[in-house]
């Protein structure tokens, strides 16, 4: 029997991301675990960042930014940036990361990072602790071994996730879309 627990943020696992922000120049990256798909057609994410955080203000001006996916290679680099500010340090240098240009918006790609989904905002929701920010995915990048026939393939336990101020590596396929419908069939 389920017992009644105080409602909170435990939607888990999440997607646990490095957003890099501003432009070659003057960027920051910031730690972000409230991230998420919401629209295929146009592709569409969202990201939530406290309007504290520089790289609030960056986003803010630009209107652009970049989802970094991160491997388990990357684990001290995604909790470093968490906590330390952009205001106070440059956290590619610190951290030994490398700005990469992107075709179609004006904030860098971290290199070292598997996945890049280059994003423009389209809406801005203004919550009480937190900013969504609402966007476009406008170019993707990808490390070529995670290329199949032009497609992106994710390898399992490649990629981290968050859990109640948890890092978790994500696990093996357990089945694909639409396989118990495939198997009904058979």
């Amino acid at each position: 029997m389920k017992k009644y627990v105080r409602n909170s943020t435990d939607l888990a696992p999440v997607s646990a991301v490095l957003v890099s922000c501003g432009d070659l120049e003057n960027s920051d990256i910031v730690t972000i675990a409230w991230a998420g798909t919401v629209n295929s057609d146009p592709p569409m994410v969202s990201i939530s960042v406290r309007r504290s955080r520089y790289s609030y203000e960056l986003i803010r001006k630009s209107g652009e930014f970049v989802v970094n996916l991160v491997d388990t290679s990357l684990l001290n680099v995604l909790d470093g940036c968490g906590v330390v500010s952009g205001r106070d340090v440059d956290k590619f240098q610190k951290f030994r990361l490398t700005k990469q240009p992107c075709e179609q918006v004006t904030a860098p790609a971290i290199q070292e990072c598997p996945v890049s989904l280059e994003c423009a905002v389209r809406h801005v929701l203004e919550l009480k602790t937190h900013v969504m920010f609402v966007a476009e995915i406008v170019g993707v990048t990808a490390k070529e071994e995670w290329i199949e026939a032009g497609k992106l393939t994710i390898p399992d336990k490649a990629l981290i996730a968050y859990v109640q101020n948890r890092y978790v590596s994500t696990g093996e396929t357990l089945g694909t879309y639409g396989y118990t419908a495939k198997a009904k069939k058979d």
